[in-house]
């Protein structure tokens, strides 16, 4: 493969457009670009859990998926191409029940917290929801590939388990949710 970018700056976004990789050039606040930009960002972020200490599995999982969300932007970013498949979401839902297996039932509500690993998977499981979000608002002015919408879903669920698994990879033990600790009731 040759080189892609012999030069970082074009200066051809200076006028608040971008250009798509199908050469048409739509502007930087668009509700394309804004489900493009999540999708990068939840890729960066999955990039920080992977640079914590993370089980060897769950090193492997997250780095399929950041290939996964990397073909996703792709397809988003190639408006009518279709690269995203219900394979992808099935192989999600297969790791999903294989994590699952071994966690206890959830008796209690989960806080985003812990560990740095584990409360890197919550951050990205939140900006894996709001990806979704902008995918849906998108979804209803340009159609999309379903497999685009159901992959997100499926991946803010793996995302909460494998936080749940790292946790106990990390300290042990989840951090739960305690009515007596919200700032609208009155310390003893």
């Amino acid at each position: 493969m040759g080189n892609r970018l012999s030069k970082i700056y074009t200066r051809t976004g200076d006028d608040g457009t971008t250009g798509l990789a199908d050469g048409s050039r739509i502007d930087k606040d668009s509700k394309r670009l804004e489900a493009i930009g999540c999708v990068d960002e939840l890729n960066s972020i999955i990039g920080i859990v992977l640079a914590h200490d993370t089980p060897a599995g769950i090193g492997a999982y997250l780095n399929a998926i950041q290939h996964d969300l990397f073909d996703l932007g792709g397809e988003l970013a190639i408006p009518d191409a279709t690269i995203m498949t219900t394979q992808h979401t099935q192989t999600l839902e297969q790791w999903l029940d294989k994590l699952n297996q071994d966690l206890p039932y959830l008796k209690e509500f989960i806080l985003p917290a812990g560990g740095k690993a584990t409360s890197s998977c919550h951050l990205a499981r939140s900006v894996c929801r709001r990806a979704e979000r902008r995918c849906v608002s998108l979804d209803r002015d340009e159609k999309l590939n379903p497999a685009i919408l159901t992959y997100l879903n499926r991946l803010s669920d793996l995302l909460f388990v494998i936080a749940r698994t790292l946790s106990r990879a990390e300290s042990g033990k989840e951090v739960y949710w305690d009515r007596k600790h919200s700032t609208n009731r009155t310390p003893s």
